[in-house]
C-alpha cells in the first residue's frame, strides 16, 4: 500500500490551500493509499540557520523527515505570496533537506489556491524548481492552480467547481499510478 504526506505551505488554519488538501487527502484514501499529514504550524521551526544545525538537527525536523523518509508520496497545497512559495514553508524545506534528502526518489503532487486571478499561477514554477532539485518526480499534467478561492470553496470547505474537482482527482489519482509503477506497490 503506497504511503502519502499531505503538507500544507499554509500556516493558517482556515486556509483554502488546508481545504484543497483534505478534498486531495480523501481522494488519496479513496484510491487506497494509507494518507498521514505534517502539520507545519506546529511543528514551530527556528529559521534555518547554520549554527542551529551544527547543535544538533533540532526534534521538530527528526520528526518532519522521518514522515517524508517513510512516505512514497508527498501531497503540498501551497498559496502564492509575493509570486512565490511561503517563506516558513521555504524554511520546513530548507530544513529538511539538512543533512540527508528525504525528499529524493518520492513522488510529488502540487497544487495551490489564492483568493487572486491568477491562482497559484507564478508561485507553482518555483516550488517545481525546489522540488526538482530536491529529487522529487511531478507529473507535468494537470497543474491545479484554483483561482478566486472565495468563490469555489463552500463555508464547509468543500470545492464546489465541477472541473477543478475532477482535475484535482486526476492529478492525485495519476501521481498515485505513477507513484506504484515506480515503488511496485499497490495503490
Amino acid at each position: 500500500m503506497l504511503k502519502v504526506l499531505a503538507i500544507s505551505g499554509s500556516l493558517r488554519k482556515e486556509s483554502y490551500n488546508r481545504k484543497a488538501l483534505q478534498i486531495a487527502k480523501k481522494f488519496a484514501e479513496e484510491f487506497g493509499a494509507e494518507v498521514s499529514e505534517i502539520e507545519p504550524s506546529e511543528l514551530n521551526l527556528p529559521i534555518y540557520n547554520q549554527d542551529i544545525q551544527d547543535q544538533g538537527i533540532p526534534d521538530q525536523v527528526a520528526k518532519l523527515k522521518s514522515a517524508i523518509e517513510s512516505s512514497d508520496v508527498i501531497l503540498i497545497a501551497s498559496p502564492e505570496y509575493n509570486y512565490s512559495v511561503p517563506g516558513g514553508f521555504k524554511n520546513m524545506i530548507d530544513w529538511t533537506s539538512r543533512g540527508g534528502n528525504p525528499f529524493s526518489g518520492k513522488v510529488g503532487a502540487i497544487f495551490g489556491a489564492s483568493n487572486g486571478p491568477y491562482g497559484t499561477l507564478r508561485s507553482q514554477p518555483h516550488l517545481r524548481q525546489i522540488m526538482t532539485a530536491l529529487n522529487v518526480l511531478l507529473l507535468p499534467q494537470p497543474q491545479i492552480m484554483i483561482r478566486n478561492a472565495a468563490e469555489v470553496f463552500d463555508a464547509k470547505g468543500n470545492l464546489i467547481d465541477s472541473k477543478l474537482l475532477e482535475q484535482l482527482k486526476t492529478l492525485i489519482l495519476k501521481t498515485l499510478e505513477l507513484a506504484a509503477k515506480i515503488s511496485k506497490k499497490e495503490i
